[in-house]
């Protein structure tokens, strides 16, 4: 089953981190969020990608096309036949299939999505998500689940983090009895991306530039009543700003990262 991963946007909200380089490409411990998600995916044996890419998509292609090289040690022998031997790869992403899709630089998610559909091919299902959030997802048990119901998306819900510190207030209205620096929100959920989608559903998209996939394709999906709900309670953490980027390296230095599942076989 293949991956797709929205990585077009401007990501303007997290500017003051990098503005030379696309969202997905920010990293996270030396690495690129987009490569902690699939990662992500490959812990759970889906290793064919395709990125749908817009702005500065020759980041994203240079770091992927020259991948073995900036992992390997290599010899060059400098001359007329120049030669370039790579050895000791130094990485466990062997066989990763990835497809570097131009989607346009100006087209929404939905626009996007649609715009891959030759690589999907004869696929009855794929999975599509964001490239600028991590989480623990199950995603064996989300494809499961997407499997039981046999409608045509599941969207995993999520609880929205805290974005500010919650204090616990004694009875007094003055003493503190507690302090949660980023908490995580006990009310309804939000659209955390990691869909699982049927084929058919690309006939619900169109090529306009201006589709957003959340906002008509989802509410004919809706009206189709052809969308389920994946509920995930664990972590889940977009990167949106400067603050989030932080925690995301801090909680990755520190090896307190929930979404590293990969280190753990």
């Amino acid at each position: 089953m293949k991956t797709v991963i929205l990585c077009g946007g401007y990501g303007t909200r997290i500017r003051d981190v990098a503005d030379d380089i696309p969202k997905p490409m920010i990293p996270i411990g030396g690495k690129p969020i987009i490569w902690h998600i699939m990662k992500t995916y490959a812990h759970y044996g889906h290793q064919d990608f395709i990125l749908c890419m817009g702005y500065k998509s020759e980041v994203i292609k240079d770091f992927f096309i020259n991948y073995e090289l900036r992992s390997a040690d290599v010899t060059i022998k400098l001359g007329k036949k120049s030669e370039q031997i790579v050895s000791e790869t130094n990485h466990d992403e062997d066989g990763w299939q990835i497809t570097l899709a131009e989607t346009g630089i100006k087209a929404m998610t939905g626009a996007r999505v649609r715009r891959i559909k030759k690589y999907i091919s004869d696929d009855p299902m794929f999975m599509l998500t964001y490239g600028d959030g991590v989480g623990d997802i199950d995603i064996e048990a989300l494809v499961a689940f997407h499997k039981s119901h046999g409608k045509m998306v599941t969207l995993t819900g999520v609880r929205p983090p805290g974005r500010f510190g919650e204090l616990g207030i004694a009875e007094d209205g003055s003493t503190i009895t507690g302090f949660n620096e980023k908490p995580q929100a006990s009310g309804g959920r939000i659209n955390g991306g990691y869909f699982v989608c049927n084929r058919e559903f690309l006939d619900i998209l169109s090529d306009a530039e201006d589709l957003v996939l959340e906002q008509e394709p989802m509410k004919k999906l809706v009206e189709l009543g052809e969308l389920k709900v994946f509920e995930h309670d664990g972590f889940w953490q977009p990167m949106d700003t400067s603050r989030e980027y932080s925690l995301l390296n801090e909680l990755y230095n520190n090896n307190q990262a929930p979404w590293v599942k990969w280190k753990k076989k």
